[in-house]
């Protein structure tokens, strides 16, 4: 792997050297040529190993059984005849709406080599969303991933006065009544099909989350893809690994994250199996055995609360937290030492992990299936605390950042170079630029096409030097690491005129066990407030009404609070805050199928308990 630091460049303004860094730019590694697209990947490992196992499926009986890729390519070639029978011509746009599968993977591969768009949508969307991306799409085809997601399509087809035809996709028998149709169309047709797309056509049509407002297509080139793909695996070497390095898909394949990853994997040989259920997530990936894995913030907040809870009720809190806070303490060694700030773990550190190590982390590392080095963390921001921890008993975390603009990962924290706290660095190919204002500029050969059917919003979001417009501020320290702060629509500004960031402060009070969410609030307010609420899996049995209104619950609140205003004056610091007694839930419409938080709709949604907050 070539050294970050020999491609690694950085920009600051040449007047003074205490100026803060403005650029932040790796060297790209790979680059294709421009005639082929995402299918060849496969069929270049398809050629150099035909007996490499690329995927796992259920075998039934609490086991794995292995799934080559001169397998996996087959039934990829049989059902691509069939979408070509029904009438997927090259360049027409597919819906696809599952639970992630190893279904999806032979439906997404077949779409491309069909020379298809695939418009993935979340199974979770309700007809209303639907509704728009089938009318936004002009998806004529609608492959689903259980049959009992079917009326919710025709009745989203209904509303949006469009004809889908509705098909599953979620079994081997399934596949092959897809493929039945395909009797017709010669290996000649398929593959003037598969290879009618270069690298800058279009592959997926990934509509966003619309948190600030209605979804918008991003169109993703088989550039974005591949070679984001080729250059990803060459940089992140030492998490993905080689030979028997395999792991556990379980976020939704609809989101753009799980999809670049699942296709790097593909492309590099590495082993990926799915686990559709988080309430067979553990079992899984003890029978797996995964070496990493790919999650977001709240499986690690779950995970590590879950992990307190348990020691707390079976009498043994302070063993657990004494364990957790010699993790973080060498973590943050470790990281001083690779900054060259410090001398690394003491002797006496490194002896009390050794202890914890044998009482607690291996439990911890049992969970996991065992087999874990290495976790990814994407889609939202993660606690450093519980960065550190999970790093510190040897399971590093290493946070990415990325946004659906850019394919998702754009920069990303890597063994031999890692802040914790910040999302890492530029991607091989990738530019990151922060804009005067502190808005986080991108450029690579991940950064999307434009909008679909939108032309000048697509014009709007780029910058005269071409550098996609994110919405995030952000900050590059001197080696380019970059570090996001929040977003620019979501700045507060109090009726005294201080600017205060949100995120930083509802991480931090996230970061409590009993805290599902919050939600800061005062724009335009005399002082910052929150909404909070709880986690109803921590309330020991009560309902979210009772916790609510228990004076212990909100005592515990008001410390997680007070330990947030730590990090900010006091003009930034939240003076008050209401527990609610509900959840902000996917259901609710208030968090996004990726978990990110509809910050309109809570403050649309609970407005009388803002103006309590400001009233009283």
């Amino acid at each position: 792997m070539t050294s970050t630091d020999s491609h690694t460049q950085q920009a600051a303004d040449p007047t003074t050297a205490d100026s803060p860094i403005t650029e932040s730019s790796t060297e790209q590694i790979a680059h294709l040529d421009d005639a082929i697209n995402v299918t060849d990947g496969v069929l270049a490992l398809l050629a150099a190993s035909p007996d490499k196992a690329v995927y796992a499926v259920p075998n039934g009986a609490g086991g794995w059984v292995d799934v080559s890729i001169t397998s996996f390519v087959e039934q990829v070639r049989r059902t691509a005849k069939g979408l070509i029978g029904l009438g997927v011509n090259p360049g027409d746009r597919v819906a696809v709406m599952s639970a992630t599968s190893y279904s999806w993977a032979v439906i997404d591969q077949a779409i491309w080599f069909a020379g298809a768009v695939s418009v993935p949508i979340y199974e979770t969307s309700s007809t209303h969303q639907i509704s728009h991306l089938l009318a936004h799409s002009e998806a004529g085809l609608v492959l689903i991933g259980d049959e009992q997601l079917r009326p919710t399509v025709e009745s989203a087809a209904k509303t949006a006065s469009v004809e889908v035809e509705v098909l599953p996709f979620d079994s081997t028998a399934a596949l092959a009544a897809i493929a039945s149709h395909g009797g017709e169309v010669s290996d000649e047709l398929l593959e003037k099909a598969r290879s009618s797309a270069g690298l800058d056509d279009v592959a997926t049509l990934v509509y966003t989350s619309g948190t600030t407002g209605k979804p918008k297509g991003v169109r993703i080139t088989h550039r974005n893809l591949a070679e984001g793909a080729a250059n990803l695996v060459a940089f992140a070497d030492d998490i993905l690994g080689e030979g028997e390095s395999r792991t556990l898909l379980f976020l939704p394949l609809a989101h753009v994250l799980a999809r670049a990853v699942q296709l790097a994997c593909l492309h590099n040989g590495i082993q990926v199996a799915h686990s559709g259920s988080t309430e067979n997530l553990i079992e899984d990936l003890g029978s797996y055995r995964p070496t990493w894995l790919l999650a977001v913030p709240r499986v690690f907040e779950k995970v590590f609360h879950g992990a307190s809870a348990k020691a707390h009720s079976e009498g043994k809190g302070k063993i657990f937290d004494a364990a957790k806070s010699t993790a973080i303490a060498y973590s943050r060694a470790q990281q001083a030492q690779a900054s060259g700030t410090g001398s690394g773990p003491s002797t006496g550190l490194k002896a009390k992990r050794a202890l914890f190590a044998k009482l607690v982390y291996s439990k911890l590392h049992a969970r996991m299936g065992g087999n874990v080095t290495h976790f990814v963390s994407g889609a939202s921001p993660l606690d450093p605390e519980i960065a550190h921890f999970f790093t510190g008993i040897g399971l590093p975390v290493q946070e990415g950042y990325g946004l659906t603009e850019s394919t998702a990962p754009i920069t990303l924290n890597i063994p031999e170079a890692t802040r914790i706290g910040s999302v890492g660095l530029p991607v091989p190919g990738s530019t990151v630029r922060i804009a005067e204002d502190g808005e986080v500029l991108l450029k690579g050969p991940v950064v999307f096409a434009g909008y679909h059917n939108a032309e000048k919003t697509t014009l709007g979001a780029f910058d005269a030097d071409g550098f996609f417009r994110t919405g995030d501020l952000g900050e590059l320290d001197a080696d380019g690491f970059l570090t996001i702060t929040g977003r620019k629509k979501e700045l507060i500004v109090t009726a005294g005129g201080k600017n205060v960031l949100p995120t930083p402060l509802e991480e931090a009070v996230r970061a409590h066990r009993l805290v599902a969410q919050c939600v800061v609030v005062g724009d335009g307010r005399p002082f910052v407030g929150a909404l909070v609420t709880l986690d109803a899996e921590a309330l020991d049995g009560r309902s979210l009404e009772e916790a609510a209104a228990d004076p212990t619950v909100r005592e515990e609140i008001q410390q997680a609070v007070g330990q947030a205003n730590e990090r900010v004056s006091r003009a930034e610091s939240i003076r008050k805050f209401e527990i609610l007694s509900t959840e902000l839930s996917e259901e609710s419409g208030h968090l996004t199928p990726s978990m990110k938080l509809q910050r309109h709709k809570v403050i649309e949604d609970f407005s009388e308990q803002i103006e309590a907050l400001f009233s009283s």
